[in-house]
Order: structure tokens, then sequence, then C-alpha cells
């Protein structure tokens, strides 16, 4: 028996290769498939079955590449949507063999209706182990408000309160000895108190999981739904996807993945109206680049800020890349469903600047240097773009929080006459801000180096910590 977690940091995301006696099942695989069929090649095994827990929201499953590309079924749970592909919609309680392994699927509605764990039993017919996609996560469970942004007459409230009943009806009677696999861990927008841990018994997240304590139904729903934030606005489109269908990676990646050159890469962007994505460091960003083109690193949470960032899936995107990083950027935007990448520059940046072509900069400083404008001139008007939980919790004394989330909201704030001086927490979303600020015509954004972390370290600017009301009685 192998059970392997393939986990993926920058969604937050565990998919799973499960094999046994020359078969093998994939749970909640990504977009990109080939990795699960190189793997049971190697093995000599063939993938069997493609298991989904749900209709994912946060990414584009490879479902349906996988199974054309294998012959594998895929499975969900009981569900009232029509697809757009052939599936086993299966009951609760339905067994499958792979191998000398069983796996049953239970129906366990709450985070979504169709949501559904698997529990697996080993060759020697004994509980292994449980894949609880979103409905149990380490520290936390799924957040309930996702599926009433694609099914009309589900609350919040009405999912919150099966899946109290799924938890303590299905999940809770298991034995305590089962390993927990869930779908997601720190990090993910799926839920709002996650661990870093990616694995657990489950006996454990008895004791320690919010969730799983003694509590009324009332009591839970409160408890679920208080402190959600809006989510992503990509995610009911990633659900549509993942129900009807979709591209496949191949396509997406054969009209992404085509290198142009300076003059047609500002052809192309001058023809289609596309975003320019330039996925570079946010400090190599500030120093030089084309202009209106927006910065969201790859190497920071990628994923989720082009979620938020480019609301539009259908959106037409040229890429500008550090050169042997195009393939990557396609294929990680294709996993949150941008399938329309439509080129990247051929050499990167370097070949647009030595092409002689117009490049524009962001001014970049560092606290000390800030601190010393504003001892100058007696006042700096510094604006804060971190969550407002984080700026609650600590920000610099007179700063204005323009949270980047809802950067159409926040934009309004600022006075396009006064000159801001932008930060985050480290530095990657002030450059994400700047860049689309300065793309609609916001010329007077100073970039604050190294972020919150850089200012506290400088010790130049005052700095205000939250004080619970309840203290000042």
């Amino acid at each position: 028996m192998k059970i392997e977690q393939i986990y993926t940091g920058c969604l937050a995301q565990g998919a799973y290769y499960i094999e046994s006696d020359g078969e093998a099942a994939i749970i909640d695989p990504l977009r990109e498939v080939q990795p699960y069929i190189d793997q049971a090649a190697k093995n000599n095994a063939k993938i069997k079955y493609v298991f989904e827990t749900h209709f994912h929201a946060d990414f584009v499953s490879g479902h349906k590449d996988l199974a054309a590309k294998t012959g594998a079924d895929i499975v969900y749970g009981p569900t009232g949507m029509k697809l757009g592909f052939d599936a086993i919609i299966a009951e609760d309680g339905q067994e499958f063999q792979v191998g000398k392994l069983k796996i049953k699927l239970i129906h366990t509605p709450g985070h979504t209706m169709e949501s559904s764990c698997y529990l697996l039993f080993n060759e020697q017919g004994k509980e292994e182990a449980i894949f609880t996609g979103d409905t149990l996560f380490i520290g936390d469970v799924g957040r309930p408000d996702l599926a009433q942004k694609v099914i009309a007459d589900l609350t919040q409230d009405k999912l919150a309160g099966h899946l109290y009943e799924s938890l303590r009806n299905k999940i809770m009677p298991l034995s305590d000895e089962l390993i927990v696999y869930p779908a997601h861990g720190a990090g993910s927008a799926c839920g709002k108190n996650m661990s870093k841990e990616t694995s657990d018994t489950l006996g454990n997240q008895k004791k320690t999981n919010y969730a799983l304590q003694e509590m009324t139904k009332e009591e839970f729903i409160k408890e679920v739904t208080t402190g959600l934030t809006p989510p992503p606005a990509y995610f009911p489109q990633n659900v549509m996807m993942n129900i009807e269908g979709y591209d496949s990676i191949d396509e997406v990646l054969e009209r992404g993945v085509r290198p142009l050159s300076p003059a047609a890469f500002e052809a192309a962007a001058n023809e289609t109206g596309a975003v320019l994505l330039d996925t570079r460091d946010a400090q190599t960003f500030a120093k030089g680049f084309i202009p209106n083109s927006i910065n969201i690193g790859i190497e920071g949470s990628f994923a989720v800020w082009v979620g938020a960032m480019i609301p539009d899936l259908k959106q037409e995107i040229l890429v500008i890349a550090d050169e042997g990083k195009e393939e990557e950027v396609i294929t990680r935007l294709a996993r949150v469903g941008y399938d329309y990448a439509i080129g990247f520059l051929e050499g990167g940046f370097e070949s647009w600047k030595k092409d002689g072509r117009e490049v524009d900069t962001i001014t970049s400083l560092t606290p000390e240097e800030v601190a010393a404008i504003n001892a100058k001139e007696g006042h700096v008007n510094i604006l804060d773009v971190r969550k407002n939980s984080e700026y609650m919790s600590e920000h610099v004394v007179d700063a204005e929080n323009a949270p980047l989330d809802y950067i159409n909201e926040s934009m309004l704030q600022v006075n396009k006459d006064k000159t801001y001086y932008v930060h985050c927490a480290g530095g990657y979303r002030s450059m994400v801000f700047i860049s689309i600020l300065k793309a609609r015509g916001f010329e007077n954004l100073i970039d604050i180096k190294g972020g919150f972390k850089a200012i506290k370290e400088s010790e130049k600017f005052k700095v205000s910590e939250y004080v619970c009301p309840s203290t000042l009685l």
C-alpha cells in the first residue's frame, strides 16, 4: 500500500496518490496531471479512479484531463448538479476497490452539498485514513458560505447546520487512530483558522479542533460563520469550471507558452487589451517595467492575488517573467482558471529594454529615508494596504488603511494630487497595489521597502497597537 500527499504550497492544497497491487487512485488532483500519470507508470500501476471531495472553488481540478488520458472513472458524492463530463455519482456508503484496498465514500454535506470524505481500509481490511476534503481541516472546518454563491436557495447558516450534522454523525464516531488528510492547510481561503500541519490523527482533532468541541448546533453555526471575509471573486467561476468542464491543460499551454518579440508583444497588447502581468520580484519590478503592466510576483501568493486582482477568468493575459519561468507562470494561472494567457515576452524585460522601448519605474525607499522626509516636511501620508485585521492589530500612527483585497474601494481613498508612502507586511502587496494604481493614472505613490516588518525594525515611526474596547471600561 502506498499513500502519498502531494502538497502544493502556493495553493495550500493537498492532492493524494493511493496505490495497491497495480492499481492507483488520485484524490483532488491539480490541473497539470502528467506527474500523476508518470508516477503510476513508474510503479507499473493503472490509475483506476479520480476521487473528488467536492466542486472546488479555489482551484480547477485535473479530474477531466486525468480521466481522458488514463481511462479512470471520476467519482463524486451525491449531487444534484448536471456535469459536463461522465462521472460516477456515488451513494453515501458506496465502496470502491483499488488493488487490495477499499475506499468508502462518506457523504458529508456542509462546506458544499456534494462534499464527501473518503475512508480508506488498508490491505488487512482495517480503517487506515480518511481524506476529508474541505469538510475537516487540521484545526478548522470548511467555510460554509461558498456553495451559496452557486446555488441560490442555500444560505451559509443552512450549510453550517448541515456541516454540524455531518461532523457529529459521520466523522466524529470514527476511530481516533484514523489519519486525517485534508485538502488544504494554512494559507487557503477555504477556511479561517487552519493549521500549518497537513495531517493529524482524528483523535487529536477531536481534542484540539474548536469545531469538534461540545456545543449546540446554534452555537456551532455562530462559531463557524463569525469572522468570514468575502471569498475571492474567482471562486464561483472555478466551481462552474469544475462542474461544466474546461479546455485541456495541453491546449492552455499551447496557447500561452508562445514567445513574442518586443514588437509582437507590444502589438498584441495594443490589439487585444490583454492585461500585462509582470511576475518578477517586487523590487526588481520597481527598478524597471513595461508601462501599464501590473506586478504580481510568482514567488508570493500568486494564484490568490491574481484571482483577487483580475476578476474575469476569460481576461486575456500577456506574461512578463524571469527567463525559464514562463511555463510555470502559465501553468499556475491555469490552476485557478486563467486559461487565456496568449503569450510571453521572449527574453523577459531585458529584451524590451534592449530594444529601446519605453520603461517605467517605481520609487522604493527604506523606512529610514521616509522618516527623514517626514522629519523635514513634518508629515507624510502613509498608506497601509494590509488586511484590516492586520492593521487593527498594530499599525503606524496616523497611517490610513486601504486594503489591497478591496482595491477598487481602496483607490477611492487616494488623492492623485497627494504623495503617499505605501507599505504592506513585507513588500509584496504594496507593489501589487502601486502597480495597479499606476496603470490607472496614479503617479504619486512611493513604496516603503521591506514593509511593516522593516518599519518596526527601524524604530523610526510610532506604532499603535490595538486596544480591546473592554479594557477601557
